[in-house]
């Protein structure tokens, strides 16, 4: 009962409220273009692209500029680029994401320290990298700017749900039925843009890849049809972030690991009861 109160009066405060919103409403985008990026392999696209939007955050910190207008478009093009370089045989996909990935958090650690407009450097690059608090610090405006993107990206999965299918499962075959593959392959890296650049307030930017891969893979433990593991894929992660919100506001843990670490107990309990139904 107590905790019942505890919830209520915290809930009573707008910014609880506003995580709350925001949160699910991320866990939802990354879940639904998880299973998408999980299958074609593109897992770590999302991780490459979380330190490409870390270095921009730097970039729009030291000029003072509002990290929105800076960190969208340079993830966006980040996100293009990349899509490009890992289909060029010269430039393996593993070595892209890792040349890119490396390359702009060091720059970004390294803008934040030479051109330093904060006097604890070392506490805003860890609560950028890991979330630590900034999805309790969201104002009305962030909340509805998260709303209003994660609505876009929604509306593009849900009318390109089919092609998204096609380009996901067999590329060949979507291109020879006359389905630009390329075009979608790059609506789908511009959109899991989006979804990252929204996330780095919830996990921070080295969790982002976990609300992308484990809601998905924990889904597949039991799930083989495509639709279902996109549905149990978005219930799972919604599940996971009002837990790990709730956990972190009662206990005071970290908002973004804990919403990784209730992911990973998930994925573990969809493993052992795949390996007991024999789906897995």
């Amino acid at each position: 009962m107590n905790i019942i109160e505890t919830l209520t009066s915290y809930f009573s405060y707008p910014f609880v409220r506003y995580a709350l919103i925001a949160g699910v409403l991320i866990a939802l985008c990354a879940a639904l273009l998880g299973v998408s990026l999980v299958l074609k392999r593109y897992s770590m696209i999302g991780d490459g692209l979380s330190h490409v939007a870390f270095g921009a955050m730097a970039i729009a910190t030291v000029c003072s500029m509002a990290p929105m207008t800076v960190t969208l478009p340079i993830t966006i093009v980040a996100a293009i680029i990349l899509l490009g370089i890992t289909g060029n045989a010269k430039i393996k996909g593993d070595a892209a994401i890792a040349m890119i990935s490396v390359g702009a958090l060091a720059l970004g650690y390294l803008l934040l320290n030479i051109f330093s407009v904060s006097s604890n450097v070392s506490g805003d690059v860890c609560t950028t990298l890991f979330g630590s608090t900034s999805i309790l610090t969201l104002s009305q405006t962030d909340v509805l700017l998260c709303v209003l993107l994660a609505c876009v990206v929604l509306l593009v999965f849900i009318l390109f749900y089919h092609k998204i299918f096609a380009v996901t499962f067999d590329e060949d075959f979507a291109s020879a039925t006359g389905t630009n593959a390329k075009a979608y392959n790059t609506l789908i890296a511009v959109v899991t843009a989006v979804v990252i650049v929204l996330a780095m307030n919830l996990v921070g930017a080295l969790l982002i890849s976990a609300l992308i891969i484990f809601p998905a893979l924990a889904a597949m433990r039991i799930f083989k049809n495509f639709f279902s593991v996109i549905i149990s894929s978005a219930v799972i992660a919604v599940v996971c972030a009002v837990i790990g919100i709730i956990i972190a506001i009662l206990y005071g843990t970290p908002v973004g690991s804990t919403i990784v670490a209730a992911n990973i107990a998930v994925f573990i309990l969809f493993m052992l009861v795949g390996k007991i139904t024999k789906r897995s």
